[in-house]
C-alpha cells in the first residue's frame, strides 16, 4: 500500500484517518502496519464498501477536498472491490534507531547469533556472504550483488530484508550499505575483520 508524501504528512498530523483502494484482495491486514519513508502507518479496520457509501466527510478524512476528487481518482473499475481502510496513526520505524545502535549488548548479540545459526543450518555461509558483499560493495545494485552470489535477484532482495529487519543493513537509492549496527555485528560475528 503506497502513500503520497502529502498523505503521510496528513496521517502524522491526524488529519487523514481513512484510505480507499480498489484491490482484487487487500494488500494489508487489519491491525497490521505499512512501512513508509515517513514511518510505520498503523492499519485499523478494512471493509468492502460500495462507492455510493463514501460520504463527503470520508473524502476529507482521506485527504481530498471533496467527494468528486476521491471518486474520480478511484475510477470506475467495477471488477475490483472497493475497500475502506482506517488509518490509526504513524510511528517511527524501529529499524532506524536499531541500525544506528552499534553498542550491542550480550542479549542483542545472542539474538543475532541465534538468527545466523539458524540460517547457517539452512544455507551455510550465505547470509555472512550477503553482509560481506554489501560491506565491500555499498551502493551496488541488488542485481549485481545477487549475480556475484549466484542467486536470483528477488530472492537476494528478500534475504537482505531479513537482515534489514535486524537493523544490519539499510537501503539506498541504489543498492545497500551496512548500518553502524551491521558493521559492529559482523566484526563480533567474525564475518569481516
Amino acid at each position: 500500500m503506497l502513500f503520497r508524501q502529502a498523505v503521510l504528512e496528513g496521517i502524522a498530523e491526524g488529519r487523514i484517518t481513512l484510505a480507499f483502494r480498489r484491490w482484487s484482495r487487500p494488500s494489508v491486514r487489519e491491525g497490521g502496519a505499512v512501512r513508509t519513508a515517513a514511518g510505520v502507518v498503523r492499519i485499523g479496520s478494512i471493509d468492502v464498501i460500495e462507492p455510493g457509501d463514501i460520504t463527503p466527510a470520508d473524502a476529507r478524512k482521506a485527504g481530498y477536498d471533496d467527494l468528486a476528487a476521491l471518486v474520480g481518482e478511484l475510477g470506475a473499475d467495477g471488477e475490483k472491490p472497493l475497500y475502506r481502510i482506517t488509518l490509526t496513526g504513524i510511528e517511527a520505524d524501529r529499524r532506524v534507531a536499531l541500525r544506528m545502535n552499534a553498542q550491542l549488548d550480550a542479549a542483542e548479540m545472542a539474538e543475532l547469533e541465534r538468527h545466523f545459526a539458524r540460517w547457517e543450518k539452512a544455507q551455510p555461509g550465505y547470509f555472512p556472504a550477503i553482509l560481506k558483499a554489501i560491506g565491500d560493495h555499498p551502493e551496488v545494485p541488488a542485481a549485481v550483488l545477487a549475480e556475484r552470489l549466484k542467486v536470483e535477484k528477488l530472492r537476494f532482495k528478500q534475504d537482505v530484508r531479513k537482515l534489514k529487519e535486524l537493523g544490519l543493513t539499510e537501503s539506498l537509492a541504489t543498492g545497500y550499505r551496512l548500518s553502524a549496527r551491521g558493521e559492529a555485528a559482523i566484526r563480533r560475528l567474525g564475518i569481516r575483520p
